[in-house]
């Protein structure tokens, strides 16, 4: 991109004076992480960290249905909460593993499309529990908010409902934001910045903390017994397998 000057727009520079490569991701060397021309898309899923987030991702969805299917029997209105909400967690892993990488314009859109489609699954996943525990809670005149994790589970779903929108309707409908003219695609992707932004700085971090909180909640201390650390273990793959494979262009624009 030129400057206004019509001169090549200079890289910024380290503190050492050498320059910043913006295709490079937060830890590594340029390429460690970007998807190659004529590279398949589920590539995305394990270059790079990808595999230890995979881990994480998995072994949390592993502790969670070995300690429901361990302790029958299975609660209707409860069991499903738990199963239903650690494939969620999977799911928004790898919808930000999937577009993590693109690089070209034709990639980019395809992983625009997997990403939506996957946070759409997860969504679907992510409501699936909630319904159940809400449900749970009317019949049996349960208390609600009595516990940290129900709180940030509140908390979270309004942040996730919040970015899915966001995400949504500037992908899908930048007219709504800025009308018919023939800058709004533009004026759109401007956004996305803030969309990535606060998918790694609020969105990704509110939600492992949620799961983390889950292991004080009665149901995990009197029966699942899933331990603290195990999660935490889980929690800290999934960090950092995500966060080094963060391209700095795309935070900034």
């Amino acid at each position: 991109m030129a400057s206004n000057s019509d001169q090549p727009a200079q890289e910024p520079l380290q503190a050492n004076g050498d320059r910043v490569d913006e295709s490079a991701p937060l830890l590594g060397q340029p390429g460690d992480v970007l998807q190659r021309p004529g590279q398949s898309i589920v590539s995305n899923l394990y270059t790079g960290t990808a595999w230890l987030a995979q881990a994480g991702a998995l072994l949390l969805v592993l502790l969670v249905w070995t300690g429901v299917f361990r302790h029958p029997p299975l609660l209707p209105l409860f069991s499903p909460h738990p199963l239903l909400q650690s494939v969620g967690v999977f799911v928004v892993v790898q919808a930000i593993l999937v577009l993590q990488p693109t690089a070209t314009p034709g990639d980019k859109a395809r992983g625009a499309h997997a990403h939506a489609a996957l946070q759409l699954l997860s969504s679907l996943i992510f409501i699936g529990g909630v319904v159940v525990i809400e449900t749970n809670k009317v019949r049996s005149h349960g208390v609600h908010f009595h516990s940290a994790h129900g709180y940030l589970g509140v908390l979270t779903a309004v942040v996730l409902v919040s970015q899915y929108v966001f995400g949504f309707v500037v992908w899908l409908a930048p007219a709504f934001l800025f009308g018919s003219g023939p800058d709004r695609v533009d004026r759109a992707k401007a956004l996305w910045k803030h969309h990535r932004r606060s998918g790694y700085a609020v969105v990704l971090p509110l939600l492992l903390v949620t799961v983390a909180t889950a292991t004080a909640t009665d149901y995990n201390v009197n029966v699942l017994d899933i331990r603290l650390w195990a999660v935490l273990v889980a929690v800290g793959l999934v960090v950092v397998g995500v966060y080094p494979r963060i391209h700095i262009r795309k935070l900034n624009g």
